[in-house]
């Protein structure tokens, strides 16, 4: 598995999530079909998965946690849904 940063092609978001948020660092990355968006504020960090076609894999958010965090976090939150996971980590 490899992530690709795709965030030039998701200016808009990006510009939104750190004019809205309390965000200092927003990337977009592709994994295959899966899109990740990964959010960084002083406090926390946000990774959401998104899959057109199939729920998210328990392997693609581990892989995706063991590339974008470090170090890895003792016990991150994470919200599964149709077709997406939620990555929630305490900085604090």
């Amino acid at each position: 598995m490899r992530l690709f940063d795709i965030t030039n092609s998701y200016r808009n978001l990006v510009h939104s999530q750190l004019e809205g948020t309390d965000a200092e660092l927003v990337k977009v990355y592709s994994l295959g079909n899966v899109t990740v968006v990964y959010t960084k504020a002083p406090t926390h960090q946000e990774i959401l998965m998104k899959n057109e076609h199939r729920d998210i894999t328990n392997e693609e958010i581990e892989f995706v946690i063991d590339t974008l965090i470090t170090p890895k976090p003792e016990k991150p939150e994470i919200i599964k849904g149709n077709h997406l996971a939620e990555i929630s980590i305490s900085n604090v």
